[in-house]
């Protein structure tokens, strides 16, 4: 269980919020009710993703107070406890492309895209998002996102979100690791950018590690383990999901969670 542990409650959280927004939206059930974009909680607390509120700025809308509190709410949170820790814990998506990413080290896939795709293509695909918002006059990326789709599989039966939901997954498998997560997503892009500075990270302890590279094997975001085995030090990249398996992959507990206070990159 301890190589699984975060993982585990990763899925437990994960089908959790789904379980609410079914019940919120299927039975009335007042603790969680909307979307991932928007959702209410208790009824009262409005909750806004707040890469979607900068969509419908950018597309002309004024968005009410009680959306943009909720904004700032969430940004908040990510930006103290981790901007992409949405990516690992919350995002149903995430149980999809995992087990993409699962069954491609299973079955030893090793296909790669025609074309190369940078980490860094995703933060194009932001600025796009918002450039085409603001031209067109609606929410770009929300009408095509893939966690929207499968929010809406889920909840309402939608046969064109689970086809959305199928490519996403089998690009993953057969064409690109990580296709989805760690190169396209302009939703991550933007956790990437907010949570940088988080208080809570993965911290390494060069004195524990063997360099065995099982943190490597587990993790979607390779170029942000690049210190391992190098320097004692936080994972300081924002484009860290904080999702712990290399924790649990570990068997060196070289690598575990901690809170950064300091901001200044120095050893620990």
């Amino acid at each position: 269980m301890r190589k699984y542990k975060f993982l585990i409650l990763r899925r437990i959280i994960q089908l959790s919020i789904l379980f609410l927004f079914v019940g919120g939206n299927f039975f009335g059930w007042e603790l969680l009710r909307g979307n991932y974009s928007s959702a209410i909680i208790v009824d009262s607390l409005h909750l806004s993703d707040p890469y979607a509120v900068l969509q419908i700025l950018a597309s002309g809308f004024v968005a009410s107070s009680s959306v943009l509190i909720g904004a700032f709410i969430i940004l908040l949170i990510y930006v103290l406890v981790g901007g992409r820790m949405f990516c690992s814990w919350i995002c149903p998506m995430n149980i999809i492309t995992d087990l993409a990413f699962r069954l491609r080290r299973i079955f030893k896939i090793k296909t790669e895209a025609p074309v190369s795709l940078p980490r860094n293509f995703r933060y194009y695909i932001l600025a796009l998002s918002l450039i085409v918002s603001a031209v067109f006059g609606l929410a770009a990326f929300e009408i095509i996102s893939p966690i929207s789709m499968l929010h809406r599989a889920i909840v309402f039966g939608s046969g064109a979100g689970w086809a959305i939901v199928a490519v996403v997954f089998l690009v993953d498998l057969l064409i690109l690791k990580a296709a989805w997560c760690g190169h396209i997503c302009p939703l991550g892009g933007f956790y990437s950018l907010v949570g940088k500075q988080a208080v809570i990270k993965v911290k390494h302890d060069k004195d524990n590690c063997t360099n065995c590279n099982a943190c490597f094997d587990v993790c979607i975001e390779e170029p942000v383990l690049s210190i391992i085995g190098k320097e004692s030090d936080f994972i300081r990249s924002g484009a860290c999901t904080n999702c712990g398996r290399c924790i649990e992959a570990c068997d060196d507990n070289a690598l575990k969670y901690a809170l950064k206070f300091d901001l200044k990159k120095k050893n620990n």
